[in-house]
């Protein structure tokens, strides 16, 4: 986690700073918020606190606590969201189906304009600090990380904003310096946006640090951004530039002069991979049950990029990551994520990140025996209760925020990325297969760095051969990491994959072609403890025994409820030419005549 001192005040910076509003003291303490702009920035420690309230609008229940990472991306082709009725609400919004009232649109778009705000009176004010030019050396290269830190964070906000509402508004200065300008100001193309950002991430990278260069400069290594980070996040960015997005004339279409932001995100890329300051973690479940949910605070590999994290038990700065998702623990949990069946199936029955991404059992109230659950009942797996170390958290307690950090960007990212962006250029050269290659064979338990024919893609490939490869790759390795839907927006791929998604449910359920092979019911091993396939007697892939084997829960696995229960939810609103975008929420239209809806609303 962000060592404490960085989140001393953590809970207490939730409103603009002094220039906006005051608030109230907080448990006796006097928040930021009710000091002057020159107290704020006048030395490190305070600049520090400041951007801590930057970092805090990642998360709680409107950030990548649950409504970002866990309401926005699902009905892709691995997730969908809840079972229930249409409600106007959190499932609406999964099935392509939510209105600009819609409640869990509002405030995760407040919040992430908040967090421009907050990003942004830092930006205005840190480099002004006297600090920040006549300060010692250490001081200045602490402050102008800050700088590129916030600078990096602000692209976040608006990245994320974009991605879900298209066109909008320019805020590339506090409020306060915008008092006398347009009051009611018009979407900006995003276009124009991504320009803005991708030229201030190329700034950022040069005033933050690499990981391994932090020591120098007096700070520790935790969860805030490195260069590293800032460079992904570049390349990420570029590849949405690249990408096709609803316009606002109603039409799906390619960003200008793709090729030129395809080379920023392979530059970008390749100098991290050159780097040698990140590499994966050599176990995939490792890097989830033993990092990501065991709260780890050390990263040796330096593969969790960049992460949100969480703290203080509540909606405010926290997450519930392994509550609303993952497999419930006796009575507590939601379930309200699903693997799609056809996800699955995806995966080889060898690929070990299957049993890691899809987890197919609930925990029983004792918190440590499992029940297997049917193909349809199943949840998604990186984040999941009962792998939670310091602290474990009893199976017996109702807590939903258990303070698991969403990972924004992972260096497996970083490889892919690279592999896609050497692609799209060159074709796919030696380069790119060895970036996609490292990420199959982490998937397969093999070793990285070694060539091995049983995994590794097939040579010679055509370019577009590997790039279908690599939209699958993407899929098995980042599923469930709220990255899908909008990686198959920026293909165009989101309309067809949707569709060949709903055909083959259809054909998993009547159990036609390949699917009648499968089997129809698994035996779970009775008071099985384990996590992985372990806990089944018969393979997922061939037909079960004709008599239960000894000791086992005979569980109903495909039946034909496939049809019934996942795919009459499915992505049931989706719309061509509207549901690539949410709908403004209905609050900033009334609030502001010059914005208008997206199209289709």
């Amino acid at each position: 986690m962000l060592n404490k001192s960085f989140y001393k005040y953590f809970l207490a910076l939730l409103l603009p700073l002094s220039v906006m509003t005051g608030c109230k003291k907080y448990l006796d303490q006097q928040p930021i918020t009710e000091l002057s702009t020159e107290v704020v920035f006048s030395d490190v420690t305070s600049a520090t606190k400041a951007v801590a309230s930057v970092y805090s609008r990642l998360v709680g229940d409107a950030g990548y606590g649950i409504r970002l990472s866990l309401y926005y991306p699902v009905d892709n082709d691995e997730m969908q969201g809840p079972t229930g009725a249409a409600d106007n609400d959190r499932r609406d919004i999964a099935r392509y189906s939510a209105t600009s009232g819609n409640a869990q649109i509002t405030n995760p778009f407040n919040q992430i304009f908040t967090g421009i705000e907050f990003a942004n009176n830092c930006i205005d004010n840190i480099p002004k600090m006297n600090m920040y030019s006549n300060g010692t050396d250490q001081q200045k290269k602490q402050l102008q990380r800050l700088y590129g830190e916030s600078l990096t964070l602000r692209a976040q906000f608006y990245l994320e904003a974009i991605r879900n509402w298209g066109d909008l508004p320019a805020h590339f200065t506090s409020a306060s310096n915008q008092a006398g300008a347009k009051q009611f100001p018009a979407a900006t193309d995003r276009d124009s946006l991504y320009e803005v950002l991708l030229n201030d991430l190329k700034t950022a990278a040069t005033l933050v640090p690499w990981r391994k260069e932090l020591a120098s400069i007096g700070n520790q290594e935790d969860e805030r951004i490195t260069k590293g980070t800032v460079k992904a996040l570049r390349a990420r960015i570029a590849f949405y530039r690249a990408g096709y997005a609803l316009r606002k004339n109603g039409q799906v279409a390619q960003g200008a002069d793709a090729p030129t932001y395809y080379k920023i995100a392979l530059d970008e890329t390749k100098e991290i991979i050159a780097s040698g300051q990140h590499a994966l973690n050599p176990s995939f479940k490792a890097l989830w049950k033993d990092q990501v949910c065991a709260h780890a605070v050390a990263d040796p590999d330096g593969e969790l990029m960049f992460q949100a994290s969480a703290t203080g038990r509540s909606g405010v700065a926290d997450t519930k990551l392994g509550y609303y998702n993952g497999p419930t623990v006796g009575s507590y949990g939601n379930k309200s994520i699903n693997v799609l069946p056809s996800y699955f199936y995806a995966f080889d029955s060898t690929d070990l990140r299957r049993d890691v991404t899809c987890a197919v059992y609930n925990v029983n109230a004792d918190g440590a025996t499992k029940a297997g659950q049917a193909i349809t009942a199943i949840n998604d797996g990186k984040y999941r209760r009962d792998w939670l170390t310091n602290p474990i958290i009893s199976p017996t307690d109702a807590v939903q925020y258990l303070s698991l950090k969403w990972q924004i960007i992972r260096y497996a990212d970083v490889l892919l990325m690279f592999a896609e962006a050497e692609n799209e250029l060159n074709g796919p050269t030696a380069a790119a297969y060895n970036a996609i290659n490292q990420v199959r064979r982490r998937g397969y338990g093999k070793a990285i760095n070694t060539a091995d024919a049983t995994v590794d893609l097939p040579a010679g490939l055509s370019k577009s051969s590997f790039f279908t490869a690599l939209v699958k790759e993407r899929s098995l390795e980042l599923g469930g990491e709220g990255i899908r839907k909008y990686d198959l927006i920026r293909w165009n791929l989101l309309a067809t994959t949707i569709a060949n998604t709903k055909t083959t449910l259809l054909a998993m359920s009547n159990r036609t072609g390949t699917w009648a092979n499968l089997p129809q019911s698994m035996y779970f091993k009775t008071n099985s403890t384990a996590d992985d396939k372990a806990a089944w007697s018969n393979s997922f892939y061939t037909k079960e025994p004709t008599t239960a084997p000894t000791g086992t829960t005979k569980i109903v696995w495909m039946g034909t409820t496939i049809n019934t229960v996942a795919l009459a939810r499915f992505a049931t609103g989706f719309t061509t030419g509207k549901s690539e975008l949410l709908p403004i929420p209905q609050p900033v239209l009334d609030a502001n005549f010059n914005m208008k809806q997206n199209p289709g609303y």
